[in-house]
Order: C-alpha cells, then sequence, then structure tokens
C-alpha cells in the first residue's frame, strides 16, 4: 500500500487528567515508539443542563479553567515535539474519525485512557469500547485519580468501611505509589491531512454570553488552571510562605489565598496529581526536619478523605444519586422542591447573611470556602426542608472544583442519607458566623449593603434606627430572613451583647476541624 507505514499509532484520550506529571497513561503511550495522539474532546453534554433541575452542567468558572487546563497542556505537549488534538465531538465520534484518519498511515492499536467511576462517564467510556470493538482496536483504562491506586488499598471495593475512620486507618498502612515520571520526549503525532488538530475554543463557543472572563478582585482563587500553575501554586504553598506549616490553624478562614490549599480545583481538573501533593509534602518534611506536624498532616488527610469519596462511589455506584442515597430506601423523605425558595437560597437573597455572603461568593467567583460549604448545604435541607439534590446540582454547576464523588458524597453526608453516623446533623448558622466571621470582615466583603452595621449577622434583630444608620431598609435593599431558627437566639444574644462593630482586627477563627477539598466536618456547632 503506499505511503504505508509500518507504526502504529495509540490514542491517549485525555478527560480528567489535564497533566504531564504523574501520569500513566502517556508513559505507556510513549512506551513503544508509536506514534501518541493526544486527544480532549469538548463534549456537548458537559455543556447542557443538569439530570433532575436544568441548571447548566458546566458553568462559566469552571469552563474558564478548563480552557486553560486544554491551553496549558497544549503547550507543554509541544515543548515535548507533540500536539494535542482538540475535538468538540463526542469522544465516540472524534475517536472514530481518528481511526479512519489513521487507517493508511498509521493505524491505531490502542486507546489508553483514565478511569472513571460514575455512571455518566463510565456510559461515555462504554460508547468508546463499542466502537474500538468494532473494529478490532484495544482499549486500555488506566487508574489515576487518587493517593491511594485501587490495587494497592487493602479492600475489595465491595467491603469499603462505610465510616471514614476505618477507611483512612487501613489505607494509612499502605505505601503511596512513586510518580510517573515526565517522558523526555513524546513521540510525533501521526500524519493528520483530513483532521485538523482544533483550537482551544472560546467562552461563547461553548455556549456562553461572552468570550472574556474576568476575575472578581474579592476572589480567593486568581489563579490559572493549567499544570504549570497548579505546580507554582503547590510549591509556594510549601517552600514559598511555608503556609502548610499553620495550614490546620487557618483552615477554617474566608477570606484570602493562603488560608488554604486551593489544590482542589487542580485537582478536579486533573491538573495536579494527588500522589505529587503527597511526595512534595514528604520533601518538605524532610528538607525542613519535620518529624511530625499537625498540619502537614492533615493535608494528607483531607486527600485520603477524597480518595474515600471516590471508592465509596465506586462501592455503591448510582445510590449516590438517588433521593435515599448511600442509606437507600423509601423514605418518608419530607424534603420539598419549591424553586422558588431554592431561588432564594442559590442567589444569595435568604436574608441570612452569613448564608447570603457564601452564595453570593460562589456566584461571582465559583468558589466558596468549605466552612461555607458545610452551612449552606446544611441550611437547605436541614432549615429550608429542600430537596438536596437541588443543592448538589447547583454546586455542580457553579463550583470551579466540582467532584462527582465528592460532591455528591457530602451532600449525602449532609442530608442524612451518607456516611455520616450522626443523620440529624445540623449546622447552627449564626454560631457558625459568630465563630469563624465574629468581626462580620466576611459577610461585609460580599454583602456591602450591610457594610456599615455594627452587628451584620442578624439585621432583622436591628432597631429601625440602627438599621438606618447603616442604610440598611429590610425589604428593599436586602431581605428580611426567609426562616428564623429558635436555636439562633441565644447566639444571636451573645452577638450583641459582644456589640460587635466592624473595624477589622486581623484575625479569624480557625479552630474546627474542616475539609479543604470538600465539605465534611467533624463538629459542627451546633
Amino acid at each position: 500500500m503506499a505511503g504505508f507505514s509500518s507504526r502504529k499509532t495509540i490514542i491517549y484520550w485525555i478527560r480528567n487528567d489535564l497533566r504531564l506529571h504523574d501520569n500513566e497513561c502517556l508513559n505507556f503511550a510513549c512506551r513503544d515508539g508509536s506514534h501518541v495522539l493526544p486527544l480532549y474532546c469538548f463534549d456537548p453534554d458537559h455543556y447542557k443542563l443538569t439530570h433532575h433541575f436544568g441548571f447548566l452542567k458546566t458553568g462559566i468558572h469552571r469552563a474558564k479553567l478548563i480552557l486553560d487546563a486544554v491551553s496549558g497542556l497544549r503547550n507543554s505537549l509541544q515543548k515535548k515535539g507533540s500536539n494535542l488534538v482538540i475535538s468538540k465531538h463526542r469522544p465516540k465520534e472524534a475517536i472514530e474519525k481518528l481511526i479512519l484518519e489513521c487507517e493508511q498511515t498509521a493505524p491505531v492499536t490502542s486507546i489508553v485512557f483514565q478511569k472513571e467511576i460514575t455512571k455518566e462517564e463510565t456510559d461515555v467510556e462504554a460508547s468508546v469500547f463499542k466502537v474500538c470493538d468494532s473494529k478490532g482496536i484495544q482499549v486500555l483504562s488506566f487508574w489515576g485519580s487518587t493517593l491511594y491506586h485501587i490495587e494497592d488499598i487493602p479492600f475489595q471495593i465491595n467491603q469499603i468501611p462505610n465510616t471514614y475512620t476505618l477507611f483512612r486507618k487501613g489505607v494509612e498502612k499502605c505505601p503511596v505509589r512513586k510518580l510517573n515520571p515526565i517522558p523526555d520526549k513524546i513521540s510525533s503525532l501521526p500524519n493528520l491531512k483530513n483532521f485538523p488538530l482544533g483550537e482551544v475554543p472560546l467562552l461563547n463557543e461553548l455556549g456562553f454570553d461572552k468570550n472574556e472572563y474576568e476575575i472578581d478582585v474579592r476572589s480567593v482563587f486568581p489563579f490559572n488552571g493549567s499544570e504549570v500553575d497548579a505546580v507554582k501554586r503547590l510549591n509556594e504553598y510549601l517552600w514559598g510562605n511555608s503556609a502548610i506549616l499553620t495550614y490546620k490553624e487557618t483552615r477554617n478562614g474566608l477570606l484570602g489565598k493562603d488560608y488554604s490549599t486551593k489544590f482542589s480545583p487542580w485537582l478536579a481538573l486533573g491538573s495536579l496529581s494527588p500522589r505529587m501533593i503527597y511526595h512534595k509534602i514528604k520533601d518538605f518534611e524532610e528538607q525542613k526536619k519535620i518529624k511530625e506536624n499537625d498540619s502537614t498532616y492533615w493535608v494528607v488527610f483531607e486527600l485520603i478523605w477524597r480518595d474515600y469519596f471516590k471508592f465509596i462511589c465506586s462501592k455503591h455506584g448510582n445510590k449516590v444519586f438517588f433521593k435515599g442515597g448511600l442509606k437507600g430506601g423509601k423514605g418518608p423523605w419530607t424534603w420539598k422542591q419549591d424553586l422558588n425558595l431554592f431561588m432564594k437560597w442559590a442567589n444569595g437573597d435568604t436574608g441570612i447573611p452569613f448564608v447570603d455572603a457564601n452564595m453570593k461568593e460562589l456566584l461571582a467567583t465559583g468558589w466558596m470556602s468549605n466552612r461555607g460549604r458545610q452551612n449552606v448545604a446544611s441550611f437547605l435541607v436541614k432549615d429550608l426542608n429542600l430537596d438536596w439534590r437541588m443543592g448538589a446540582e447547583w454546586f455542580e454547576s457553579l463550583l470551579i472544583d466540582s467532584d462527582v464523588c465528592s460532591n455528591y458524597g457530602n451532600w449525602n453526608y449532609i442530608a442524612g442519607i451518607g456516611n455520616d453516623p450522626r443523620s440529624n446533623r445540623k449546622f447552627n448558622v449564626i454560631k457558625q458566623a459568630a465563630d469563624y466571621d465574629e468581626e462580620g470582615d466576611y459577610v461585609r466583603t460580599w454583602l456591602p449593603v450591610l457594610k456599615k452595621l455594627g452587628i451584620c449577622h442578624t439585621p432583622w434583630r436591628l432597631s429601625a434606627s440602627e438599621l438606618n444608620a447603616g442604610g440598611v431598609d429590610l425589604g428593599k435593599n436586602y431581605p428580611h430572613p426567609i426562616i428564623v431558627a429558635p436555636e439562633w437566639a441565644k447566639h444571636a444574644l451573645k452577638m450583641n451583647s459582644k456589640n460587635c462593630f466592624h473595624e477589622h482586627r486581623g484575625k479569624q477563627n480557625g479552630q474546627k476541624r474542616s475539609i479543604d477539598f470538600y465539605f465534611k466536618s467533624g463538629k459542627t456547632g451546633e
């Protein structure tokens, strides 16, 4: 056959593994001298609507970070002598076309990809398997999204413990695998005469109404989504400012980029490997001659939580998405699906400043602190008695670090249908506001209408003269509360007795446990 090459092609189909470092798929593809064809698909199904309530599946904040990560990966591949093929088709369609394109010059022999866990992702995998099987092409998947490899944990998937502590104690005895090396050079693409390499799309090409993305000046995540920026942040957090040494004390913060690691968006994109975080921390401890440090340990502790939710979803499958969650059963569930009430929560118009400030931050930036996530989720389910799945889909839409397993696992937990042995756990949002935003700095940042109030967490308790002096007109420029729970009263009285004014005192309480990557907590302060 004229022009036929003895070389073959391996397609590396990329999804949530947008990096060169610690990449087993890429290492495998580079191993035998074949052409390596890295492919990323902007799957149109990712930019449609959520299953139950019709929210945009991928919001603009996360879309912007995906564009960053894809662009960054293309640049990195080009420096290694390769490139990234970018398609706007569904993976099965793009892969089928590439198989035909390569047929006469360097036939595709294998497809490699990182294995995912949940239904929508595995359905896409099945569609790719079907295409490849019909053409006799080998399909290989690799496990690469967790700190502990699935083959190394001391449990069969169907025996994953139903409590985190048992899981953690088991896996902490296991070794964490070494990092996969970054290849020195990546084999060139095959000749693609009739298949364009594609361009990184603009936001409006993904269905958004604008092309330019402006970072809110108040954002605590003013970062790029690329692998290069992820590694830069990791190095800065450890060696640059050594913020990791105080992580356990500051992790409940609300303002600023260094109160927590901010690794979670890059972990969700796959721009940063959890194993790289782990090994960098171990290097840091060794260089600093640290034998025991609660803060460095606590970052790893959080990574194990992230693993736990992935393995729990592997164990329970679709149950995590059902109304009854991991605990199953038919209820009776009393949760409502009141869209009007829900949108007041979603838009930050509940009249409860601590809740509203967190929801405004989410809308404006795609980020919310762990402490905030705990509180707004509990408020939705336990105070407003709304269907937890509404909140889960809203978070899925807006969060820049949205991860299916962590998101749904945690909403199960908050709703009392997951891995929390205390199904009645409820956050007292007024006590939490007093504990974690004592001076009101966070609320005033995101609700400037309240910035002149002396006590900004409970404006409905202020006199008309106090409201007037602060420029607040309840029901007009800030809403009346949609609910006032009786258990809030004693904490509101304490705030009044302290007569908290809004001068900045440079202090944030951070003594209670929380998690940087999602909103699980051991103590609620109810």
